[in-house]
């Protein structure tokens, strides 16, 4: 899966397999119907994608690559929890869902409103967008705007540079309805014996890797682009020559893509794994998309043959498969994409003097580093510490988590390099982080030939946790230094996705990580940690604990207040604890970027609760959970979200943060965030989502991204004036 391509190629799939929702009626003071669906509310999550789309306020070419997000996102959705919804109508495992529902009847109402999403969308395309890149010189052009100069050149090019790959498929008795691989752009073609008069069907898959939009010369001082099925599509006499070309239409598969292993069953993971990720691709269809001028004939051809429900069926306007203006989005024209952001190098991480050479773990040293992605570097702060540890000769030992990284990772190839230089380096591969399956398997073989320790974890948990572990040897002791982050070790997304992150030499984490790494590699079962909060076993308890604390303090009158920030508030047990805060008087603000299934403003039940949400440039992606403590703040971060899957079925893992300045930032973000004044989406008791973007008198309110890339930029190191 490629991550340059993705708002968040983890969002998308956040399923709970196995879904067992806790009893809707189990707390009788609370009303029965108190949860929103999960499902709709992760529509409504691209559907505010989508608004920043629709946003004319937004630079052109950005907002085309959030259209593009929008339909990568939606194919995802449709792949594991579209299908995963289908799997339990067909395997009679229809469990309720959150909202006390079966899923056949959720089915119906996310198809409705992915139907309305989709037809939106190319309506934002067409109307909106696509007009927008025109001012600016950027024309995508339909066959129709050609002049014949410009379709006899691209009639040469296509002869030279496509018409060689291209592969027409027959269906005839001799020739059965071919393999339509998911997510393939296709052309339906009839055509028409000019000896016999007998009409036949082709299918002809549109190349993959071919631009999705080619470049036409033009010499007017833009730029003009058409899609590549347009120009294959008007010369399809030359596939098919001899024949009468009577129709063609463009169409688009969406299969189950979901993996299942049964790891209790199975004596290799990785074998198993690689067999189910072959079975992935003939998954069955649960989406087609045609393009609106598709005839009933053609249309009943392909429902037949996939296997399709009418409610299955989108029909839009062309083009199909907008994930393709990722491609337009990359155009180098600064003016018409987001200001330059450049990431600053932490300033505790900072050398004293400009030209000396950094030294991470004497950094760390002088106290804990708190770092904030994408405004503070990644490379010169956690790749810094891995591959400093990896050449420093005091280092004996580097454990890590490994749970999606990119494909030319220098994390890896510093494991690799310590491991071959002789220093003791265990990693731990999620292979089962899903669409990077058989990446991730890719880099653990590649890291055991390297001679690293490399561990899958535990047998029916994945481990999303992201942890490192460097043991050094400092004075004739052993030091440990530690990172604990919000998001992967990926140094591509780390410049996209915000995240924090802690460097500790602190012993007690250090203690505890080391822990941890001994039960995510050996048979240790360690049930206590002194700064960490870990699920499956003790995450769940310890902020349900902390919830109720603030419920207590509140009745007692006490200084009582909750801040959490996730990507997703779906688990009941965590929310209905909300709401008995909530009652209790306890102040409760939810900053969340996906899924929200808890009603806020609700009197009697969340009057007390406030949830917002924030999109932009940036992808929200860490972790906070904030709680007052009767004026002595314990505060987390962690990889985390309120999902089932991940206090119950994943290894996650919290840090509390204990400096000052660290919990005086946390602060300061919550309540910039919760601001007002700040550009955010406000969840209301209805469920609905409403952009606030505007003040009263037209201008635009604060965009927090940019103002803390701006503010994180002026930072100086302590102690320094200059």
């Amino acid at each position: 899966m490629d991550v340059d391509n993705l708002i968040d190629t983890d969002l998308a799939s956040e399923v709970d397999d196995d879904f067992e929702p806790l009893d809707p009626a189990g707390d009788a003071s609370l009303p029965e119907e108190r949860y929103l669906d999960r499902e709709l509310s992760w529509l409504a999550f691209n559907q505010r994608v989508l608004e920043l789309a629709e946003d004319p306020d937004l630079p052109p070419l950005e907002r085309a690559n959030f259209l593009a997000i929008f339909a990568t996102n939606l194919d995802e959705f449709f792949m594991v929890r579209v299908a995963g919804l289908k799997r339990r109508i067909l395997t009679g495992l229809a469990v309720p869902t959150n909202v006390g529902r079966a899923p056949v009847d959720v089915l119906s109402d996310v198809s409705a409103k992915a139907h309305e999403l989709q037809e939106r969308h190319a309506q934002a395309y067409s109307e909106l967008v696509r007009p927008a890149l025109a001012e600016n010189g950027i024309v995508i052009v339909t066959w129709d705007e050609l002049d014949e100069d410009e379709r006899q050149r691209l009639h040469d090019y296509f002869s030279r540079q496509i018409f060689p790959v291209l592969m027409p498929l027959a269906v005839d008795p001799a020739h059965p309805f071919p393999y339509i691989s998911g997510l393939s752009l296709n052309l339906s073609v009839r055509v028409r014996n000019s000896k016999t008069g007998k009409q036949e069907f082709a299918r002809l898959k549109v190349p993959q890797m071919l631009p999705r939009f080619l470049e036409i010369a033009f010499d007017g001082g833009g730029q003009r682009f058409i899609a590549l099925e347009e120009l294959i599509a008007n010369f399809l006499g030359d596939l098919f020559p001899g024949m009468e070309i009577l129709d063609h239409h463009v169409f688009r598969v969406t299969r189950n893509e979901d993996v299942e292993v049964d790891e209790d069953e199975t004596e290799n993971l990785i074998k198993a794994l690689e067999k189910e990720l072959l079975r992935r691709r003939f998954g069955p269809p649960i989406r087609l998309e045609i393009s609106n001028d598709m005839d009933d004939l053609t249309l009943g051809l392909l429902v037949r043959e996939l296997d399709v429900t009418d409610k299955e069926v989108y029909r839009l306007p062309s083009p199909l498969d907008l994930g393709g203006l990722f491609d337009i989005a990359k155009i180098d024209r600064p003016d018409l994409h987001y200001p330059t952001h450049v990431p600053t190098t932490s300033a505790r991480l900072m050398p004293s003097e400009p030209n000396m050479r950094p030294d991470i773990f004497a950094a760390i040293s002088r106290g804990d580093v708190l770092l904030h992605h994408p405004y503070e570097s990644f490379a010169t702060s956690v790749q810094a510490f891995i591959e400093q540890a990896a050449a420093d000769p005091d280092v004996l030992a580097i454990k890590q988590t490994l749970y999606r990284t990119s494909g030319d990772s220098p994390i890896v190839e510093a494991l690799i390099d310590a491991a071959e230089s002789g220093k003791q380096v265990l990693a731990l591969v999620e292979i089962k982080a899903r669409f990077d399956e058989q990446a991730n398997i890719s880099w653990a073989r590649k890291l055991e030939k390297a001679g690293v320790h490399v561990v899958y974890g535990l047998v029916g948990l994945k481990t999303h946790c992201k942890l490192a572990l460097v043991i050094r040897q400092e004075k004739g002791e052993l030091r440990h230094y530690s990172h604990i982050g919000t998001g992967n070790y990926n140094p591509k997304t780390s410049r996209i996705y915000e995240d924090l992150g802690l460097l500790t030499d602190d012993d007690q984490v250090g203690k505890d990580l080391t822990r941890l790494f001994n039960e995510l590699s050996g048979y240790a079962i360690e049930k206590k940690f002194k700064r960490l909060l870990v699920a499956p076993l003790h995450l769940r308890k310890g902020l349900l604990r902390h919830i109720a604390q603030e419920t207590t303090n509140a009745l007692d009158g006490k200084p009582a207040r909750i801040r959490i920030k996730v990507n997703s508030m779906v688990d009941e047990a965590i929310i209905d604890a909300l709401y008995r805060a909530s009652n209790a008087g306890v102040p409760v603000d939810i900053w969340v970027r996906g899924i929200c299934s808890l009603m806020p403003g609700v009197e009697g039940m969340s009057e007390n609760i406030r949830v917002r949400s924030i999109l932009g440039r940036y992808l929200e992606h860490s972790r906070i959970f904030s709680f007052e403590n009767n004026g002595d703040p314990h505060v987390f971060i962690g990889s985390a979200d309120m999902m089932h899957r991940n206090l119950d079925r994943r290894v996650e893992a919290l840090v509390r943060l204990i400096d000052p300045s660290q919990l005086d930032e946390i602060d300061s973000l919550f309540s910039r965030a919760m601001d007002d004044k700040t550009s955010s989406w406000w969840l209301g008791s209805d469920g609905v989502w409403v952009r606030h973007n505007l003040a009263d008198d037209g201008t635009l309110l604060d965009d927090m991204q940019n103002t803390l890339m701006k503010e994180i930029s002026l930072r100086r190191r302590p102690g320094r004036t200059r």
